[in-house]
């Protein structure tokens, strides 16, 4: 272990990020304090700052920089997100507190992910320090937005080609919390995720009376139908990823007083495996339409896309794990952790979609161990938090130096 970064210190900065309460759309005071932290120590930092103006009309800052080793070599791309969901209910801890017990630390964002960011920061700080001059360059995006509905902070670094990522990374990690999104002991891998795309069936039927409702059509019951073939739909099975699935998000209709109902509107979101895309989703939506056998009008609306470039979803990949990088990364966390990583491949959606499934760079997802992500009495484990940034630091050193 390169015992470069010790468990006090991932403690301290952790307990710092964790007491900013930073919930998608309203990280300005996170960010501004990891820009300071960075400045502080002579790292190379940047705001970069975006705007939506097509679907949400958010403002956002994600902080980035570039440690150029001065030579020619690998270029590592680190990722990592900053915002939290909202503070839920039934807390029995401060959840901006960071209170630690029996080595494990609680609050909103300290499993799902501050205390990636804090994994990035630390061994970038420790590998700026011990070393002046390597070969190649290290990127690091930590970035707003991704809990939220798109990920706009990833999409518009993208989108602005900021470090030109697309064309210069070899190989990237995202430091979402592998073992406690899997369920594995630490150290785990995430070698590929699920996609996602969210969809609208609008669903037009005809008003009648309700003591007469043979002479309309219902759109609530044929919306009802539709839910059900879509329910009964057979999905494609990903050899890694497993199989997709439909998920009935909403499902609500309407009409007047004592009326058939004339409107019904269903929203999916529909998690996909390699070799679904929105066009096959929207076939599949069109069979189940079809089964139902309805006789409403019905449209099928895809979600609008905050960038152009982007069709609004999340698309699914994997990472070969015969990568170069993959198989040095891997040699890197046993140095650390005493064995090698399980591997995962995750059910959920984030911004490593973007990194593997958009820009096509091998990405692996490691990060810490705990529990309660996106809910109640959320927390990390302190070891293996501070062992996921020893780990990078070490990678860094088998890589670049």
């Amino acid at each position: 272990m390169t015992n470069k970064i010790g468990i006090a210190a991932m403690t301290e900065l952790l307990q710092k990020l964790v007491s900013i309460s930073s919930p998608y759309f309203h990280e300005d005071k996170v960010m501004e304090y990891v820009e300071s932290w960075m400045k502080d120590r002579k790292l190379p930092v940047e705001l970069h700052t975006y705007e939506d103006k097509i679907v949400t009309g958010f403002c956002g800052k994600n902080v980035t920089g570039v440690l150029d080793g001065g030579k020619p070599g690998p270029v590592i791309y680190l990722n990592g997100h900053l915002d939290t969901v909202n503070i839920c209910d039934g807390w029995t801890k401060d959840p901006l507190g960071g209170e630690v017990i029996d080595g494990k630390l609680y609050g909103t964002g300290a499993l799902d992910m501050k205390s990636g960011c804090a994994a990035i920061m630390l061994a970038v700080d420790a590998f700026h320090r011990d070393h002046e001059e390597f070969a190649g360059k290290i990127i690091y995006h930590l970035v707003s937005d991704e809990e939220g509905p798109f990920g706009l902070g990833t999409m518009f670094l993208i989108n602005d080609e900021i470090h030109k990522v697309e064309d210069t990374a070899d190989f990237a990690i995202s430091t979402e919390p592998t073992a406690g999104f899997a369920g594995l002991p630490h150290p785990c891998f995430g070698m590929g995720a699920k996609g996602g795309y969210n969809y609208k069936i609008i669903v037009r039927g005809k008003s009648s009376h309700a003591a007469t409702p043979q002479l309309g059509i219902s759109a609530a019951v044929d919306a009802s139908k539709i839910v059900v073939e879509l329910e009964a739909m057979e999905k494609r099975e990903d050899p890694q990823l497993g199989k997709g699935a439909n998920c009935v998000i909403r499902l609500e209709s309407g009409g007047a007083a004592c009326s058939v109902p004339d409107y019904a509107e269903i929203e999916i979101f529909s998690h996909v495996v390699r070799g679904e895309n929105q066009e096959t989703l929207r076939a599949e939506a069109e069979e189940a339409i079809r089964r139902a056998g309805v006789r409403s009008q019905c449209e099928i609306i895809f979600r609008d896309t905050p960038v152009e470039r982007f069709d609004g979803g999340f698309p699914p990949y994997c990472t070969d794990a015969e990568n170069e990088y993959v198989k040095k990364f891997t040699q890197s966390v046993a140095k650390v952790c005493g064995k090698e990583p399980q591997i995962s491949y995750f059910e959920a959606i984030g911004d490593f979609n973007y990194i593997g499934g958009t820009l096509g760079i091998p990405v692996v997802m490691f990060g810490a161990a705990g529990d309660h992500f996106h809910s109640c009495d959320e927390y990390v484990c302190l070891d293996s938090a501070t062992e996921a940034a020893e780990s990078l630091y070490q990678f860094f050193e088998d890589v670049l130096v």
